[in-house]
């Protein structure tokens, strides 16, 4: 064993087997290469349509406008660590909050380089705690760092993070002995620099150092995600084209579309398999990972290249989503009238024309749900599977769905709606509820196992998250409803640098800084910074939205909460 340093100075121990990947910069060398130009003509669309059409409180800003002098300033102030990014590339804010120079400088500061080049950024940097793994880049974590990043017009480390975790994709994988996938994505890496060697290593985690050794299932997707907002907002197509790339991509759907006993096309997953990491009772089919699912598959197939093994893949993608499509509209959707429906269900019918179609006890639904729904609203509840429902409300799930397009227009509208009308509950006085509501007393020890971290009201168990307000802004903003983000964001504005950029904030109203969360928290800062970049010149939106695909619009057998 020998010492190694990591990138902020403290000491470790590693073997030099076990989970240990060199990435040699010979074997990325021409893959580093800067993108070829190419072409690309600009179509008018729903995420990019005049955005004058919408009722905002104000008319949309430039927010950043070149100004030699200005620019001169803002390096002066980030001078003591320039890490070849310049962040932002010109800085003369127009009526913008004063935190948002704040974040930027924040950001900066938590890039991880490698070798020489910016590969990620750190999860926290909060010296006051222990760092435990928040001293890793995970990929989940940096996709709003990436997407602030490819709005300022800085692609470079998003590219080389692509290619870095895409590296990691191809090693062998174990968890004790069993080998996993191939297409598995890590779910963080790490660099070490040997002081000794002065050689730099990264270090990836699978899943075997995770709370419960529980394999990411949202990093493959947020990957695909991340490789489409790159290839639309460069116009670089050459990145996604290549034959790694492309490989990478059929990796991951392979371990999605492979055949099983499964009758439904929704995806199963085991509890801690994504931003939820820990035990939720969110095992099963759960929204956030269905939602993810969806949407990376439609992202795969503008990615994937039409030759022999693209084709297949394509093939099999489009029957996947319209059955997915079909499922998640239907069985998966709550509104005022459905819920009346199931609780008049009637149990243990038998043939294909059964109505209760799940065997869902109509007992089983709780009591708050019944107070919960609005009269005009809906949304896609947390999972569906034999003889269970859970009618928790997860934030990510239903923004994605809206991203996504796997919510209708009239879906994503009434999802709006109940946000709307239930904001005391979902928003309170610190955006966002991860979930509504929390799980107390007997139904916490049952479900979380006692977990100490995930109280009622705090962490996962209904705890708030700064970090969802970029995904709630661009819900909004495809939505027609930009004023509701902008609400979102000026209550956040009030608290968030105060409180150092805190991970989360607990209590029903999340009016207290969470009891374990950590200070300076990357995606905290990325997420308000691209929530306000969002809504200050909506094209943006254009990369991490995707249009309502016709074909895929199945006949709604189910109530539409629009027509209430």
């Amino acid at each position: 064993m020998s010492p190694t340093v990591d990138v902020n100075g403290t000491a470790r121990h590693h073997e030099s087997n076990a989970s240990i990947f060199e990435i040699g910069d010979s074997d990325l060398s021409r893959l580093l290469e800067r993108p070829r130009p190419v072409n690309i003509e600009r179509k008018r669309s729903f995420d990019e349509r005049s955005f004058s059409e919408l009722s905002i409180s104000s008319p949309p800003r430039q927010f950043y406008r070149n100004n030699e002098n200005s620019s001169r300033v803002f390096d002066s102030v980030l001078s003591p660590a320039r890490s070849g990014i310049s962040t932002p590339r010109s800085f003369t804010c127009v009526e913008t909050h004063p935190i948002v120079a704040e974040a930027w400088v924040a950001l900066q500061r938590s890039i991880v380089h490698f070798r020489g080049q910016p590969v990620g950024t750190i999860a926290a940097l909060d010296q006051s705690t222990e760092e435990l793994n928040y001293d890793q880049v995970f990929v989940r974590d940096f996709v709003p760092s990436g997407l602030a990043f490819l709005m300022n017009g800085e692609p470079e480390i998003v590219k080389h993070f692509l290619l870095k975790t895409l590296r990691l994709q191809s090693w062998e994988k174990k968890v004790d002995n069993f080998t996993l996938g191939a297409g598995v994505m890590p779910a963080s890496f790490k660099v070490l620099h040997d002081p000794v060697r002065n050689f730099e290593t990264i270090i990836a985690d699978f899943g075997e150092c995770a709370i419960g050794r529980v394999a990411p299932v949202d990093s493959g997707f947020w990957w695909i995600i991340l490789l489409r907002a790159y290839t639309k907002s460069t116009g670089d197509t050459s990145l996604a084209e290549m034959p790694e790339c492309q490989r990478g991509i059929r990796l991951i759907l392979t371990l999605c579309l492979s055949e099983g006993f499964d009758t439904f096309p929704t995806l199963l997953c085991a509890d801690g398999c994504s931003m939820i990491d820990r035990r939720m009772g969110v095992y099963g089919y759960p929204i956030e990972i269905q939602a993810l699912f969806f949407m990376a598959l439609r992202c795969a197939l503008l990615l994937l290249k039409q030759d022999e093994e693209g084709k297949d893949c394509a093939d099999r993608i489009v029957k996947r989503l319209h059955a997915l499509s079909f499922h998640m509209r239907n069985y998966f959707w709550l509104d005022i009238k459905q819920l009346n429906d199931i609780y008049r269900y009637k149990t243990e019918e038998y043939s294909h024309t059964a109505v209760n179609k799940f065997n869902v006890m109509p007992d089983s639904l709780p009591d708050w749900v019944f107070d919960f729904m609005p009269t005009r609203g809906g949304y896609f509840i947390g999972n569906v599977s034999p003889a269970r429902m859970d009618f928790r409300w997860f934030c990510l799930g239903n923004c994605v769905a809206i991203l996504s397009s796997l919510a209708t227009p009239e879906q994503a509208s009434a999802i709006m709606d109940l946000i709307e009308s239930r904001w005391g509950e979902l928003v309170g006085e610190m955006p966002l509820k991860i979930c509504y509501p929390a799980m107390e007393s007997h139904e916490w020890r049952i479900v979380t196992g006692c977990d100490p971290k995930n109280t009622s009201w705090s962490y996962h168990n209904g705890g708030s998250w700064p970090v969802l307000i970029w995904l709630l802004t661009a819900a909004c903003i495809k939505s027609g409803r930009p004023q509701l983000a902008r609400r979102a964001i000026e209550l956040a504005e009030t608290r968030l640098l105060k409180d150092h950029w805190a991970e989360y904030y607990d209590g029903k109203l999340g009016r207290y800084v969470g009891k374990q969360a950590r200070k300076n928290q990357t995606w905290s800062i990325a997420g308000y910074l691209v929530a306000k970049m969002m809504l200050e010149d909506p094209s943006h939106l254009g990369m991490i939205s995707l249009e309502e695909d016709k074909q895929m619009k199945p006949h709604m057998k189910r109530s539409a909460s629009w027509m209430c």
